[in-house]
């Protein structure tokens, strides 16, 4: 029987889901919070102690959440997840692809070196500098979206430059932001209420998506957005296949919008510890069950062939 960790600083729907689908697999799920993990070369070969896990080690890693801390506590947060993958424990998603998609000034680097479609962005410490940009950005009719670097849900988002013809200046970068500047041109709304898409792409492939419908221009459901079915379209699939491509994700929540008359198809967001309560709300697909399948077939079996050849 496969034994697999659920890393996760929260137990609710989510982790049910997970465990419900790995017991219809003949495998258990753990939850385990990677604040409980730590490394300690004293306790088994491998130096770390996993708890539920005596001196083994898990047979695969599946991450659903790592809570928020200091610098130092996240890294080692993170330190865990990087060992387990160098010790050859299959990490769903790993530290690598947790690190460039929680970071969204990687993120929008790696979409730009990728040739993907995402809105022109900016990421500066100098707050004289990202105050000009805000003025020229302004003064050419545009507004720009300022995020915490590692924010989610919608949360701290706020329009600077021009709105609505008002000029919106920058605001203190020092409180909520880190005193960092993350600015994105924004992407206005083709129609009120307004919509973006959240696209689920699971081991390479598209598999289900849904439409996220607000007046607001936040378009999380977390800040009330409304989730509506989505055709998963070729255009809409490809896209969000090749986002999370160029991120190496093994599973990813691509948030798109649609920009201009044309309607052309522009990357916002790339999750990598992405939630789907929402999206299966309007999907008959069993989402918990597609990540299971995906983790069992193809990265621990990859694993187990690789340890046999060795």
């Amino acid at each position: 029987m496969s034994r697999i960790a659920i890393m996760t600083d929260e137990v609710g729907w989510h982790t049910r889901q997970l465990q419900a689908a790995l017991r219809e697999r003949g495998a258990v799920g753990r939850c385990v919070d990677l604040a409980d993990c730590r490394i300690d070369t004293a306790a088994a070969w491998h130096g770390l102690a996993i708890p539920g896990f005596g001196r083994e080690l898990p047979d695969a890693v599946l991450v659903r959440g790592i809570a928020g801390g200091t610098f130092e506590q996240v890294t080692k947060r993170l330190g865990v997840l990087h060992a387990l993958r160098e010790l050859g424990v299959p990490v769903y998603n790993d530290a690598r692809a947790i690190e460039r998609s929680v970071d969204k000034s990687m993120t929008s680097l790696l979409l730009h070196a990728a040739g993907i479609p995402t809105p022109p962005t900016w990421a500066m410490e100098s707050p004289s500098q990202a105050q000009r940009l805000v003025m020229r950005e302004s003064a050419a009719g545009r507004a720009l979206v300022l995020k915490p670097l590692f924010g989610s849900q919608g949360k701290g988002l706020q329009l600077v430059g021009s709105v609505d013809g008002v000029h919106h200046p920058l605001p203190d970068l020092k409180q909520g932001y880190g005193a960092l500047a993350y600015l994105q041109r924004f992407v206005p709304p083709l129609s009120q209420p307004g919509f973006d898409w959240r696209v689920l792409v699971v081991g390479g492939r598209a598999v289900t998506a849904m439409r996220r419908v607000s007046a607001h221009w936040v378009h999380n459901v977390a800040q009330g957005a409304r989730c509506e079915p989505a055709t998963l379209e070729t255009p809409l699939a490809q896209l969000a296949e090749a986002a999370a491509r160029a991120l190496e994700m093994d599973y990813a929540g691509i948030d798109i919008l649609p920009c201009g008359a044309t309607q052309s198809l522009q990357v916002i967001e790339v999750n990598g510890v992405a939630a789907w309560q929402g999206l299966q709300r309007v999907t008959a697909f069993n989402i918990a069950r597609a990540l299971v399948d995906d983790l069992l077939d193809r990265r621990l079996a990859a694993s187990r062939r690789g340890a046999q050849r060795a």
